[in-house]
């Protein structure tokens, strides 16, 4: 696909929109506003617009993208840009359409488990805001706090909870979609049984951005489960960790969450909060953090007994039980900032791996065995229970040479065995604009040109979030 890149150095196209929006649009070419959309939370990656267009309904978002269309004018969606992939970096410059004016709970429908939201609702605020009913929307990334409902549209957000109630994809019942010629439609209907032609509302979730722009979506909800009871159990080795995750399902449990930490990662969790570490044994190398939930609280130890069970023929020690809500949040608090630890300690790359949960303990023996031959640091945590492994690679120590040269042969020779083991390269934080150069890894070449005719029926010109997932072509 070819791709006109706007270096932003000249304002012929921006003194056209704004002759044309003055008045009627909310826009800014302000350094200051140019840079809050020029970087996420990968790495130090920074592209800077050229122009910052705030929306506040699906028709200015239709203006929008009809004008760029019409003018060749590339567009770029953009959230809160919490996202770790640069799915939302205008890598191309020309306009960053901020949905953060889009942010309205249109409606809690309590009779039907249902709500409406636009994109730019943070999702705690979702959440919150449906508990108040005694409804819950369980998708919950570590970000839940500052993350936005179309950022986790784009990307298929899990979180630590998927590994009971799902991803993001199923929890959306319908879309509203603004497409790349201005055109407006809907993906399905607001309906849990839907076999009515293809499954556009599945196509657009996880697509990044780059096939339309979600402005409304309708997502299912749930009963709230009231009650939670929270672990954290030790090992004396991570693959054991690894291995027990297997045998908590072998043995019919039902987890409502179960997250993997390397005792590095709850170290430097903790040390970046600012608070105390969980007491732990020299010989400690590694944690899984276990939750179940229910709607009655003699439901919580039985199952939680039923777990550990499970966990001691893996060799556990004793677990730590989060007495009450204070210490489950300092507990979950941990987990959550993890990676914002890891990004202040150092340069570094994420990759999202995930894998069959059964072969985690070979995925994980493989990250440390290649980062011994290349000569890197990781640390890695992650949704256990999905087979979803995050391996935070450090710069610290390594050459810019080989950082450069030699970690990307790293990263592919990890990639090669998630596909060898029968899983993909991103479980949740998506390709966007990292992962673009693995991606043949993923995809025979039959497949790769199906995925990219899509791509091209939804954007013949290529404006839409353009340089994410697939190769560019660059003039």
């Amino acid at each position: 696909m070819h791709v006109v890149m706007f270096d932003g150095m000249s304002d012929l196209w921006k003194k056209k929109f704004e002759t044309e929006f003055e008045g009627q649009l909310k826009f800014s070419d302000k350094d200051e506003i140019l840079r809050k959309l020029a970087s996420d939370y990968t790495e130090d990656l920074v592209f800077m617009p050229g122009l910052v267009v705030e929306p506040a309904n699906s028709q200015e978002v239709q203006k929008v993208l009809r004008w760029a269309h019409a003018n060749e004018v590339p567009v770029t969606p953009a959230g809160a840009m919490t996202g770790l992939s640069g799915g939302a970096l205008p890598v191309a410059g020309g306009i960053s359409l901020s949905t953060r004016r889009l942010n309205r709970i249109v409606h809690i429908d309590e009779c039907n488990h249902q709500v409406v939201v636009e994109p730019g609702v943070i999702v705690q605020e979702l959440q919150e805001a449906v508990q108040s009913f005694g409804l819950y929307y369980a998708v919950d990334p570590a970000s839940r706090g500052s993350c936005t409902i179309g950022g986790n549209l784009a990307e298929n957000s899990g979180g630590p909870r998927a590994v009971k109630y799902g991803v993001t994809k199923d929890w959306v019942l319908n879309l509203e979609v603004v497409m790349m010629d201005g055109s407006i439609i809907e993906t399905g209907a607001n309906t849990l049984k839907n076999s009515t032609g293809y499954n556009l509302t599945a196509l657009m979730v996880g697509s990044e951005g780059t096939l339309g722009v979600i402005t409304r979506a309708t997502l299912k909800l749930l009963p709230w489960p009231r009650h939670t009871a929270l672990i954290l159990a030790p090992f004396t080795d991570a693959n054991s960790a690894c291995r027990a995750v297997s045998k908590i399902f072998q043995q019919g449990n039902q987890p409502s969450a179960l997250e993997f930490m390397e005792r590095s990662a709850i170290e430097l969790a903790a040390d970046f909060a600012g608070v105390t570490p969980p007491a732990m044994d020299v010989t400690t190398q590694a944690h899984l953090l276990i939750e179940v939930d229910g709607f009655d609280p003699s439901e919580m130890m039985p199952q939680l007994e039923r777990i550990y069970a499970a966990l001691k023929v893996c060799g556990a020690g004793e677990p730590l039980l989060a007495e009450d809500e204070a210490a489950k949040n300092q507990l979950w608090k941990l987990r959550r900032v993890v990676g914002e630890a890891v990004k202040a300690a150092s340069i570094y790359k994420e990759e999202d791996t995930v894998v069959p949960r059964g072969t985690l303990p070979e995925l994980l023996e493989t990250v440390k065995a290649i980062g011994s031959k290349y000569g890197f640091e990781s640390i890695c945590y992650g949704h256990a229970g999905d087979g979803n492994l995050h391996v935070n690679i450090l710069k610290r120590g390594v050459s810019e040479t080989a950082w450069e040269h030699q970690l990307p042969l790293a990263i592919r020779s990890i990639f090669e065995k998630v596909i060898e083991l029968g899983g993909t390269i991103s479980g949740e934080h998506g390709i966007g604009w990292v992962q673009r150069p693995y991606i043949d890894l993923a995809f025979s070449p039959t497949e790769l040109q199906l995925q990219q005719a899509i791509k091209a029926q939804f954007d013949p010109k290529g404006l839409l979030n353009p340089g994410k997932i697939w190769p560019m072509e660059v003039s």
